[in-house]
């Protein structure tokens, strides 16, 4: 059969099974995010990226590759390159309006907030956002053409581009094969890193993108590739255990601030690598560190995802956090809304932070975390459209 027919087993538009694995690890990205996005937040003092190059982005760009591979690689095989782009571009629509939606609502709230004198700190100014108010004729198609954008917002900016790569991609593996896209991959990578491809983050400074997408795009594609079949899945050998767990080990005393306290000299080697270790470009060495954490991970699961299947207390905590990955997209947009708000609670009503405060405003933003996605999860299922048994 030639790769470009449409499939005789899974037809076009056809719902296709959902990976457990792909869930959970995006559920626990979601977690890991809202926790980094907290200001002040004394939690992110045991997050994966104080122990390791890589950190919960990676886990969040990662499973998007493979999850667009999902949802979207079927499309370009099924309907042809031109559908696959229309399909592609109404998702960069959806997360480029779900991008500046987020900035503008949650520059609002704070802003009515120290308005009407509700709160003392300055959260304005501490998400870079004053530029707005001062000159928002100058400033709001700043960021409508997304050359204004403040740190706290920059993640969905980079995905979106990552996502207007794709088509490029799979004309690339039209023409040349996975050859193509794994050379071209690389070349945007490798620009990235040399500073040929900088995006502005800001008009009155040279400040660029926090997340360069041409970097960002390497891991993206990995994901893409591995779930389109396209890089071999690797097997589960004691020896590929052993190299990955060195890996991830040897991270460690690169990363941990309490190894920089004991010896110095790790900080200063760390500092001596941060061009390998640079989180704009996404430098190589958080590659190796993802990617071996990664195949720790997918071995600890089990095939198929087996070990997260239960129907114990570990089953329903594993539905739980799959579900919040599954509504990754409007869990992620809620966090940061909810990580605000939190710590003006914490700050402003609760006096500050203490053990009992810090552990107070996690848990309640777990728990809106997940209320956010049972909730997206009900309306996506449409329930007005279905029989009305008992209407009145």
């Amino acid at each position: 059969m030639n790769k470009h027919q449409p499939s005789p087993v899974i037809a076009a538009g056809a719902l296709r099974p959902r990976d457990p694995r792909l869930d959970f690890f995006r559920g626990i990205a979601m977690f890991i995010i809202f926790v980094s996005h907290t200001p002040g937040n004394t939690w992110t003092l045991w997050i994966p990226a104080r122990f390791g190059f890589s950190d919960a982005t990676e886990i969040f760009v990662f499973c998007s590759g493979m999850a667009s591979a999902i949802a979207f690689g079927k499309i370009f095989e099924d309907r042809g390159w031109w559908m696959g782009t229309a399909r592609v571009s109404f998702r960069v629509w959806q997360v480029y309006w779900a991008h500046v939606t987020l900035l503008l609502f949650l520059a609002g709230w704070l802003a009515f907030l120290q308005i009407h004198g509700m709160v003392e700190r300055d959260y304005v100014g501490g998400l870079n956002l004053w530029h707005l108010f001062e000159d928002p004729i100058f400033n709001i198609p700043g960021i409508l053409t997304l050359t204004y954008v403040p740190n706290y917002f920059d993640i969905l900016p980079m995905y979106l581009v990552i996502l207007a790569l794709m088509p490029v991609m799979l004309l690339a593996y039209k023409t040349g094969g996975r050859t193509a896209v794994a050379g071209l991959a690389i070349a945007l990578w490798l620009a990235a890193n040399f500073r040929y491809l900088d995006l502005p983050a800001e008009p009155w400074s040279d400040r660029r993108w926090f997340f360069n997408p041409f970097g960002w795009q390497l891991l993206f594609f990995t994901g893409f590739a591995l779930m389109r079949g396209w890089i071999p899945r690797p097997p589960v050998k004691k020896s590929l255990l052993v190299v990955a767990a060195i890996i991830v080990l040897a991270s460690v005393p690169f990363s941990y601030f309490r190894v920089f306290q004991v010896a110095p000299v790790f900080l200063e080697m760390a500092r001596d690598i941060k061009v390998l270790t640079a989180k704009t470009e996404f430098g190589i060495f958080r590659y190796l560190h993802f990617l071996a954490l990664a195949y720790l991970a997918w071995t600890a699961v089990g095939e198929g995802g087996k070990y997260l299947l239960s129907s114990g207390l570990w089953g329903k905590v594993v539905t739980v956090i799959q579900k919040v990955g599954q509504q990754s997209l409007a869990v992620f947009l809620a966090s940061l809304v909810i990580a605000q708000t939190l710590a003006i609670v914490r700050n402003e009503v609760l006096g500050g932070k203490t053990a009992l405060t810090e552990l107070f405003i996690n848990l309640a933003g777990f728990a809106g975390l997940i209320a956010v996605a049972y909730t997206v999860s009900w309306y996506k299922k449409h329930p007005w459209r279905a029989p009305a048994h008992n209407a009145k």
